[in-house]
């Protein structure tokens, strides 16, 4: 079954918590998960008029954030205390242990653009400024980041007008911004880009694809920043036997499990993609998966477990009618380990475990790590 499971996407008919309603159709969100939920962040929806749309003050923008709770499959609009920010598109996120970490993106008007990074507690849901030193970086969206051994790196960007390839660091513990100088000429630099998703191994940050409003950069080379050398390498990475590299993309998602980085979807500046890719950052070899997304999508968002299932949620799926989904789908993309096929069956055969009081769980012989799960 685990191998039936495999390149296979999987609709999930999400249903709201308590009567509750399920998030709206967007784009321009971002997601994080851990092994017990899906957070989904902001997004972006000019035709929202449906019921509660005069509610959203912040229209078109949604200044929400969401839970998905895998074991009931409930969806709920967490309440939050603090100053959630206010730049709800392509802003980009993380996940550091239970804290949400939001930068950038833009707001109404569009231009209207952050440069703080605002931190989500999920588990007290509480929102919190960063207080920081240091220049910060311009007020940007569509920038990409990830965080390396305590520090935030951001790339990229755009402030409406112009793309950056500017590189800035955070060091979370003193809290400190650094505009990062690479040692290179100006010619040997990226090309400017919004849009673009970021896998690094320790030791150097890859590029993936992004562009601009008129352009998206190719797959068949990716620009990496070597952090020991402080310099920017361009790596030819391998093609397909068969179907070669992967179209040029933007505003596409990306997950990493270990050395395997995930590339789902996108637009090209004709189509929208609807193609899963694999690279390995050991080998730099591309491999497509035989599972299409079942619906193309671009600036839809994307998340991966720590147990290697994915979630995809929203986006735009017309580009005509500018149209833009709900939709929440899962894929494995690792095979699951024993643990997670009983843990679905168990779910199956019991639905109502996450009813039950935590210490009947315990008696029952369930583990800490799977009660957490349920509650």
């Amino acid at each position: 079954r685990s191998s039936e499971q495999l390149n296979k996407f999987e609709k999930l008919l999400g249903r709201p918590l308590h009567g509750h309603r399920t998030p709206p159709a967007r784009s321009g969100h971002r997601c994080v998960a851990d092994s017990a939920n899906l957070y989904v962040f902001g997004g972006y929806n000019p035709d929202y008029d449906e019921s509660g749309g005069p509610q959203n003050e912040d229209y078109p923008l949604f200044r929400e954030l969401w839970r998905y709770h895998f074991v009931t499959g409930c969806w709920q609009q967490i309440q939050t205390d603090g100053y959630m920010p206010t730049e709800l598109a392509s802003m980009s996120a993380v996940l550091h242990g239970n804290n949400l970490l939001v930068f950038g993106g833009t707001g109404i008007p569009f231009g209207e653009n952050g440069n703080d990074v605002h931190v989500c507690n999920v588990k007290y849901k509480r929102w919190s400024l960063l207080n920081c030193r240091g220049k910060k970086p311009n007020r940007i969206y569509g920038q990409a980041m990830v965080i390396i051994n305590g520090f935030l790196y951001v790339f990229g960007g755009t402030t409406g007008y112009i793309y950056s390839t500017d590189l800035h660091r955070l060091d979370l513990t003193t809290r400190e911004w650094m505009h990062l100088k690479p040692n290179n000429t100006p010619d040997d630099l990226p090309e400017e880009r919004y849009r673009h998703e970021i896998a690094h191994d320790g030791q150097r940050i890859y590029i993936l694809g992004g562009g601009t409003s008129w352009t998206s950069y190719p797959l068949d080379k990716i620009h990496a920043y070597n952090l020991e050398t402080n310099s920017w390498e361009e790596i030819t990475t391998k093609p397909h036997d068969k179907i070669g590299y992967p179209a040029p993309r933007r505003c596409h998602s990306c997950v990493q499990i270990r050395n395997d980085v995930f590339v789902c979807g996108g637009y090209n500046g004709e189509l929208i993609l609807a193609d899963l890719w694999k690279i390995n950052l050991l080998t730099f070899q591309w491999s497509k998966l035989p599972a299409v997304m079942p619906e193309p999508a671009y600036f839809h968002c994307a998340a991966v477990t720590p147990a290697g299932c994915m979630y995809i949620h929203g986006g735009v799926v017309n580009i005509h009618e500018n149209k833009r989904t709900g939709s929440l789908f899962k894929i494995w993309l690792s095979v699951p380990s024993l643990l997670e096929l009983c843990w679905e069956k168990l779910l199956l055969a019991f639905p109502h475990l996450s009813t039950l009081p935590t210490m009947q769980l315990l008696n029952l012989g369930l583990t800490q790590e799977l009660i957490e799960r349920l509650k």
